[in-house]
């Protein structure tokens, strides 16, 4: 195939996939089975593969970037993206419409559509190719999440069809998190024993935050689109028509668009979704009444914090009052002791509520909630129930004050908090509460890699009492005990006892992560391998040495210091040390490799994945690292290299391939 007949194939191709996404993930009504979709994408990523320089940045095959980035660029919103009035009651809103009356002397049209609780963004088109997408950040200037924005396949990288006032465009919209994903999120924080998000909307935008585009893929977040900045045109008088052209052409836009004629119509719309919003599957607070002629909106104009011509209904929040019965504290994978109030069983928003977040020791202070106490609950924005308030005239003098216990509520070690966090803390890595978790977190890729070992068969074998640590991975995991547990085949057995054996093979630095001190990463723990050669000489040393090491610092280091002055834990490394595990880094091995050499990856690798190069850059002496410079050594480009690629050209870096840096090593080991 020639480049004119591959440039030709891959536009073809790039308009057929933009079509079927709108299909499937805009109007949830696909043409083609999966597989007839993954043809079609297979050939697209083969075509630019063979031919690099046609693979465009608004490809579909480009969504998720190859790479994490170093953080996000200030971007300037040319109009402010500002915020809106709230309103929560009829009479306001007949308030806001003798406003509008007043103002153009008139009365007028207006647009409702539902608020949904997400983030708002703004997306930016250019000749109809996405372009740049950013945060509303203070309303003036936002982070350019446009990689990250990249991942939600509602978002059409290219406009459809051939729409020439709507090709250089801005829209904005809400990034939200349907309530499904939202569950298995918090499910799986859940299982690791890492805190739960409070609601969708909070979840939504701590995933906008995280650095690695893949990460964010992996969360399931959608859009829907509510404005275009400006009209497109001078045939174009109402908000709502440009609204359905923007759905014509591949946006997601926002569900219960209604025009109304009158303020009456509105307030009727209003009451009409007050129960039907809870069956849908993203969360809603209220709807959003804006004007809907574009003529009306440029009279009428903007104060200092919101347009004149919009307002927003939200709905009160669901409360309901009972008795706090208990406080009981749960520990997670971390230690993380947190407080839950068990409640007299009420019902609220179609579910009964028994258990609610009391969040931390400093809010139970600061609300003053007492055991005994009447309470008031709430289930607004926020999907988990919350305790909002105490109603204190229904004291009668029994209730107690809670205190948070020096020791762990399941293991009774003494439990710990740093100066600076709101959270208390078991240092006990033996204990029962933490243990699934921990051996999980244990035996994960990044840790041990113990290949078999997961959430459900952790369970099983916890439950079993054939673990209660890690040392008992080694000692106790053999065939003849695991052809007991239940679904548990001989084949699957042997090939978790040899998974087991291989995981003694793992550097010293993967072991002290695996450990699962508080707050040290696998970072943290290659930059301690470093500066300490031995396990014992880190449990020498002291809060002061710790954290004056860059990367460290005061609370990664106290954090270690509580660990290893626990006799349980050091204990369990004397155990894990005589089972095989490495505690000493092989310092003659990496000097004689790549030591001092600084790789960056970028694109797709095949031989292995970029977290397994990089740990083998660490095991050979050499430095992984993320931001090209003059000083880097090497950039290892895969296929469809991102920007740091680029950049490499520009500064004179050393490019070689995924092939040229494995012969590289090979070279450097004879």
């Amino acid at each position: 195939m020639t480049l004119s007949e591959a440039k030709k194939e891959i536009a073809r191709l790039k308009k057929d996939i933009n079509y079927h996404n709108y299909r499937y993930y805009v109007l949830n009504d696909p043409v083609i089975t999966d597989h007839d979709y993954d043809q079609l994408y297979k050939k697209l990523q083969d075509l630019e593969q063979k031919f690099p320089r046609l693979a465009t940045r608004d490809s579909p095959t480009r969504r998720i970037g190859g790479e994490p980035l170093n953080g996000f660029k200030t971007v300037e919103h040319k109009i402010k993206m500002l915020s809106l009035d709230n309103t929560y009651s009829e009479d306001e809103l007949r308030e806001f419409d003798d406003r509008m009356a007043k103002l153009l002397s008139r009365p007028t049209a207006y647009e409702a559509t539902l608020k949904v609780d997400g983030v708002a963004v703004s997306l930016h088109y250019k000749d109809g190719v996405f372009a740049l997408g950013a945060t509303r950040g203070d309303g003036i200037r936002g982070d350019d999440i446009t990689q990250n924005l990249m991942t939600i396949r509602s978002i059409p990288m290219q406009i459809l069809g051939d729409e020439k006032d709507l090709g250089t465009i801005e829209v904005r919209g809400e990034v939200y998190l349907p309530k499904k994903a939202f569950e298995r999120i918090n499910d799986e924080h859940e299982r690791m024993g890492e805190p739960r998000f409070a609601n969708p909307r909070n979840a939504a935008a701590g995933t906008l935050k995280l650095l690695d585009p893949r990460e964010v893929a992996k969360r399931g977040l959608d859009i829907f689109i509510h404005t275009i900045v400006n009209a497109p045109g001078a045939k174009c008088q109402r908000h709502s028509e440009v609204l359905k052209r923007l759905h014509a052409i591949g946006f997601k836009i926002v569900p219960g668009l209604k025009v109304c004629a009158t303020i009456d119509d509105v307030i009727k719309y209003v009451k009409e979704w007050e129960d039907k919003r809870d069956r849908l599957e993203f969360e809603v607070d209220g709807l959003v009444v804006k004007v809907d002629y574009f003529r009306d909106r440029d009279v009428l104009g903007y104060t200092i914090k919101s347009p004149r011509w919009a307002i927003a209904y939200k709905y009160p929040a669901r409360q309901a009052i009972t008795r706090l019965n208990d406080i009981h504290l749960q520990v997670g994978r971390t230690g993380r002791i947190t407080p839950v109030a068990v409640l007299e069983p009420v019902p609220l928003s179609g579910s009964t509520i028994s258990r609610a977040t009391l969040h931390n020791e400093d809010e139970i202070k600061r609300k003053d909630i007492r055991v005994g106490d009447h309470v008031i609950i709430e289930k607004g924005g926020e999907v988990i129930p919350k305790v909002v308030g105490v109603i204190k005239d229904r004291r009668t003098g029994g209730e107690r004050q809670f205190r948070f216990p020096a020791e762990c509520p399941v293991c009774l070690e003494k439990s710990f908090r740093l100066p600076g966090e709101a959270d208390w803390r078991c240092v006990n890595a033996s204990c029962p509460a933490q243990i699934k978790g921990a051996i999980l977190h244990f035996a994960s890729r990044p840790a041990m890699d113990i290949e078999g070992l997961g959430y459900m068969l952790v369970s099983k074998l916890v439950d079993a009492g054939l673990l209660s640590n890690f040392d008992d991975i080694y000692s106790k995991l053999d065939t003849t005990a695991l052809s007991g547990v239940e679904r548990m085949g001989e084949k699957s057995a042997r090939n978790l006892v040899e998974a087991i054996e291989h995981s003694k093979e793992k550097d010293f630095s993967n072991v002290l992560y695996a450990l699962g001190i508080p707050n040290v990463g696998i970072n943290a723990s290659s930059i301690l391998v470093t500066r300490f050669r031995t396990v014992d000489e880190i449990m020498k040393a002291d809060e002061e040495q710790l954290s004056n090491i860059m990367g460290i610092g005061p609370v990664i280091a106290a954090g270690i210091v509580d660990y290893f002055h626990n006799a349980r834990n050091k204990k369990l490394i004397e155990n894990l040390r005589l089972r095989g595990l490495k505690f000493k880094s092989d310092q003659t091995a990496r000097e004689a490799i790549l030591k001092g050499k600084t790789f960056i990856f970028t694109g797709e690798l095949t031989a292995m994945t970029r977290e397994d190069a990089q740990a083998l850059v660490r095991k050979l002496g050499g430095q992984p690292s993320t931001s090209v410079s003059r000083k880097t050594d090497f950039v290892v480009a895969g296929s469809n290299p991102g920007s740091k690629y680029d950049k490499a050209q520009k500064l004179g870096v050393k490019t070689i391939s995924e092939k040229e840096f494995l012969q590289l090593i090979k070279e450097k080991k004879k």
